[in-house]
C-alpha cells in the first residue's frame, strides 16, 4: 500500500456500459503503479445484470490485484453531485482520486498525482486524450496550465481542471461546499469555489487518463439544459466575487454562444481553443 494512503471515486449508472466500466475499474487498480487503498463505487440507483456483474466480481477481487471496493448502492438515481458527495462521506481517506465509468486510467496516473497532494496541494487534475473506440488510436489532447495564478486567470473563462483526472483533498471540498447540482456544470461550479477559497492548485502535463468520446459527446455539451445551466453558473460565480461584471457578460456572450455552435463545429473549435490556451 502506498505511504499516502487514497480512495479512488468511482460512480456508475444505468446509462453506462458494461465492458467500459469493468475496464475502467481495472485501469485504477491493478493497471497502476501506485495502487489506491480503495475503490469507492457509487451505484446511481438501479443498473442492469451486467454491469452488477462487474460490480459483483471487483468486490470478489477478481479486477482489482487486492483493492478492497466498498459499493455505495443508492435505491435511485440522484445524479451526478449527489452521487460523488454519498462517494466522499463513504471514502476512508482524506485525498480521494476522481475516476468516470467508461474512462481508462493510465498506469502512472496516482503515481504522479498522489505525491504532489501530499506535498501539500488541494486540487490537481492531468492531460486527458481522447479516443473512441481503440485505445491506441487517440485525439484531442486537453492540456491546462500548471501555474497557480495562469489556473485562477484561466478559471475566469472556462474550467481550468479535467474533472476525469482530479485528486483532492476531501476537507477542502467540504470546505468549499462539497458538490452542488448544476447540470453538467457540477465540477467547474465546486472548483470554482475552491479556487475561491483559497485552495492550493496544480495540473500534471502528463497524460494521464484517456477519455472516451463518443458520436454523442460533443453534442451533449450544447443546448437549452446547458445553456441554463451556463447561466446559473454565471450568475453564482458573480455573485461570489469570483467575476467582475465584465468577465460575466464577456462569457455570457462567448460561453452562451458556445451551447449553440452545431455539433459538427465543436469539435475542430475546442480544439483550436485548447491549442491557444497551451500557447499563451
Amino acid at each position: 500500500m502506498p505511504e499516502q494512503p487514497f480512495s479512488v471515486l468511482l460512480p456508475v449508472y444505468r446509462g453506462d456500459r458494461a465492458e467500459f466500466f469493468e475496464r475502467a475499474i481495472v485501469s485504477v487498480t491493478a493497471d497502476q503503479t501506485l495502487r489506491p487503498n480503495e475503490l469507492v463505487v457509487v451505484v446511481d440507483g438501479p443498473v442492469p445484470d451486467p454491469i452488477a456483474e462487474v460490480l459483483r466480481r471487483a468486490e470478489a477481487g477478481h479486477l482489482t490485484a487486492g483493492v478492497p471496493v466498498v459499493v455505495v448502492a443508492l435505491p435511485e438515481n440522484v445524479g451526478l453531485a449527489r452521487a460523488l458527495e454519498a462517494g466522499l462521506a463513504a471514502c476512508s481517506h482524506e485525498v480521494v482520486a476522481r475516476a468516470d465509468a467508461d474512462d481508462v486510467a493510465l498506469p502512472r496516473r496516482f503515481e504522479l498525482q498522489v505525491p504532489l497532494v501530499a506535498g501539500g496541494v488541494d486540487l490537481l487534475s492531468g492531460t486527458i486524450v481522447e479516443f473512441e473506440e481503440s485505445e491506441q488510436d487517440r485525439g484531442l489532447v486537453r492540456a491546462w496550465p500548471a501555474d497557480p495564478e495562469e489556473i485562477a486567470r484561466l478559471a475566469r473563462l472556462a474550467d481550468p481542471f479535467n474533472h476525469p483526472s482530479v485528486v483532492y483533498r476531501r476537507s477542502a471540498v467540504a470546505a468549499a461546499g462539497g458538490y452542488q447540482h448544476l447540470a453538467r456544470l457540477e465540477d467547474y461550479w465546486l472548483f470554482v469555489r475552491m479556487l475561491h477559497a483559497g485552495a492550493r492548485v496544480t495540473n500534471v502535463a502528463d497524460p494521464l487518463v484517456l477519455y472516451r468520446v463518443g458520436a454523442g459527446a460533443y453534442r451533449r455539451r450544447g443546448g437549452w439544459e446547458l445553456f441554463r445551466s451556463e447561466l446559473v453558473l454565471q450568475g453564482r460565480m458573480l455573485r461570489l466575487g469570483f467575476t467582475t461584471p465584465a468577465q460575466f457578460a464577456r462569457n455570457l456572450v462567448v460561453r452562451g454562444l458556445w451551447r449553440f455552435v452545431p455539433p459538427a463545429l465543436r469539435r475542430p473549435a475546442y480544439a483550436a481553443f485548447t491549442r491557444w490556451r497551451r500557447s499563451v
